[in-house]
């Protein structure tokens, strides 16, 4: 049975969840066939968002005392998956909400101040090992409440948002917006990077500087730390060769084997052949043999070479 609020209130006819969720299928089929690329909000049960950055979005809306009431009815439309549609970029979100017809929602969230978001990627240095375990949410329960503080995390407060609706409900916030900040918390719960998307943040920033809040590690230790030699022999009463005698005994070898050394190279250069140097007489022809050469003389004679003598 529909109820009618008046014929100037401006309010529609009421519309079932059943009705509307046939006409959220029919306009988003027909958004599709225009070319929109549509991105529904789809919850299974009546779990809103299970992982941790889902439900600490979730858990801060609550926290929005003025909008209680507001934020009952969005809860309820989300989970009769009534958000057909919902982008999220830097600071700004977009959205379409069934109802009693097919609501356009813009919410616009402020900036986070550098000075800020400086001073949480400092606070939060050492606490996360990787984007990997950021996005996760496995950190230190101190990081979690440092990153989801409302007035100097990454939380929006109600007086940083701003929001519009196609609706004709004049409230502060309808049940259409408050139904798309909780669609948030559920995306959140696959794409927890959005998070920082949305607050216009470089979640790689948070680890950059992992280092500098480590100590630092002495390359050296400090001069009244190093023993010398002398205290060496005293503590353990041993004589203990000097470092310019050790020094010395490195550099230059002993003298057998110096003496080793020069015998080699002494027979290697009598292993050597001698140089001949033939010399021809000046009649000689130019090409030809000498007539005697040194050859000749130096080799040794034969029993007819001594008869022919």
């Amino acid at each position: 049975m529909a109820r009618y609020h008046g014929e100037y209130s401006g309010w529609s006819d009421y519309v079932t969840v059943a009705e509307r969720r046939r006409n959220a299928a029919v306009a988003t089929e027909k958004l599709r066939k225009q070319g929109h690329r549509m991105a529904p909000v789809v919850i299974a049960g009546r779990v809103i968002a299970a992982t941790f950055w889902g439900k600490a979005w979730c858990d801060n809306l609550a926290s929005y005392r003025d909008y209680e009431y507001r934020l009952e009815r969005g809860r309820s439309y989300v989970r009769n998956g009534l958000v057909v549609d919902l982008q999220i970029k830097p600071r700004t979100v977009t959205a379409m909400v069934s109802g009693s017809s097919l609501y356009r929602v813009t919410i616009s969230i402020g900036e986070v101040k550098q000075a800020q978001w400086r001073s949480i990627c400092k606070d939060c240095a050492g606490g996360i090992d990787s984007v990997v375990e950021l996005l996760q949410g496995r950190f230190t329960q101190g990081v979690m409440e440092r990153i989801c503080r409302q007035k100097k995390g990454l939380f929006p407060r109600p007086a940083d948002i701003r929001f519009t609706c196609s609706c004709p409900d004049f409230a502060s916030m309808c049940k259409h917006v408050a139904a798309v900040l909780y669609g948030i918390g559920a995306r959140l719960d696959t794409q927890p990077e959005l998070l920082f998307r949305l607050r216009a943040v470089d979640e790689n920033e948070l680890v950059t500087h992992i280092d500098q809040s480590l100590p630092i590690v002495k390359a050296r230790p400090a001069a009244g730390k190093v023993l010398e030699v002398d205290d060496l022999s005293a503590v353990f009463g041993l004589d203990m060769a000097g470092a310019e005698d050790q020094a010395e005994a490195i550099a230059s070898p002993p003298a057998t084997k110096r003496a080793k050394k020069a015998g080699v190279a002494k027979s290697t250069a009598k292993a050597e052949p001698a140089q001949v140097i033939q010399e021809g007489s000046p009649g000689d022809a130019p090409g030809s043999l000498p007539a005697k050469s040194s050859l000749s003389r130096n080799r040794p004679r034969t029993p007819a070479r001594r008869r022919a003598a």
